[in-house]
């Protein structure tokens, strides 16, 4: 799949296409009806179909302060959007400048002249332009004055209400992977490069892939029963922490997988781990004793979780 930027012209080959519009961070059921549905448009109509996103993400131009929050890097949603069947993504640079644009140049100067949609699709909710003043009927006059059709889909339901990224973080947080996987599609997961460590786990017979947490969410600390994706298309099962690990001083923020039978070396690998279910939450224990037998039920309860996966 091609990576476009909004800093430059959009190649001849991809104008006039169906764009659809967000932040799809996460990729959830509800972005997937948005760009399911400006893939179907292009297709109707023999168009290419790209997905457009910000990054950064604007929480973190205008409250750079707040804690992480992101549910997936540029590189998974590139990956989300292709397996939809997106012919390319579009990352708008998100700035203070962007965001001052009103929308009447939103519109005609960038959907128009540098990206040249023939059509949108966006979440009945989204709003665009200099204080959030367009909205998708704004989009919709000021695309008819530049041949560009507007489509709005309506945001999906579930028992609970509307799904949404703010209620997947939330489970997340309550250690409830279980409904961030079914409103995700697939299970929350964090990609990173595996680091060097302290190398305790190999002390104590549990070896772990220390992996940075970067700007993700952070999900409730605590031990979970996990896969691993290898780069080279392996899945392996694991328990992993996440947390500050209490029982060692210092304290160090990571992900820490451990894979089940598995001793080959990951260094400088990018793996990306699923969190499947919560086993427990972090503890200091009385002795080390304690926290070897703890782990290793911790392991016979992830492998029997684990066991459908």
């Amino acid at each position: 799949m091609i990576r476009l930027t909004s800093d430059l012209p959009v190649p001849e080959a991809l104008r006039g296409a169906i764009v659809a519009l967000g932040n799809f961070d996460g990729f959830h059921a509800g972005h997937q009806a948005v760009v399911g549905e400006a893939i179907r448009w292009a297709k109707a109509e023999g168009r290419p179909a790209i997905v457009a996103t910000f990054d950064p993400h604007p929480v973190a131009i205008f409250a750079p302060d707040a804690a992480p929050f992101r549910l997936t890097t540029l590189d998974q949603r590139q990956e989300l959007f292709a397996q939809a069947g997106a012919d390319a993504m579009l990352v708008f640079n998100f700035t203070r400048a962007f965001a001052a644009t009103s929308a009447h140049d939103w519109v005609h100067a960038v959907l128009g002249h540098t990206i040249g949609a023939a059509g949108v699709v966006t979440g009945t909710d989204f709003t665009f332009g200099k204080g959030r003043e367009g909205d998708i009927a704004t989009l919709a006059t000021l695309g008819a004055e530049i041949g560009m059709k507007a489509r709005a889909v309506a945001p999906v339901e579930d028992t609970q209400g509307v799904i949404s990224s703010s209620r997947i973080r939330d489970a997340l947080r309550d250690r409830d992977p279980a409904t961030a996987t079914r409103l995700l599609t697939r299970p929350f997961a964090i990609r990173s490069t595996v680091q060097h460590g302290d190398k305790l786990g190999r002390t104590i017979g549990f070896p772990t892939a220390n992996l940075a947490l970067g700007d993700y969410l952070r999900p409730a600390y605590g031990i979970y029963a996990v896969t691993g994706h290898l780069p080279d298309g392996r899945v392996l099962k694991g328990a992993a922490n996440i947390g500050v690990r209490p029982h060692f001083d210092p304290p160090k923020e990571l992900l820490e997988p451990h894979f089940f039978d598995f001793s080959e070396d990951l260094y400088g690998q990018e793996i990306e781990v699923a969190f499947h279910a919560f086993l427990r939450g972090e503890a200091k224990f009385e002795s080390m004793d304690a926290l070897i037998e703890q782990i290793g039920a911790d392991c016979d309860l992830a492998r029997k979780v684990l066991e459908e996966v």
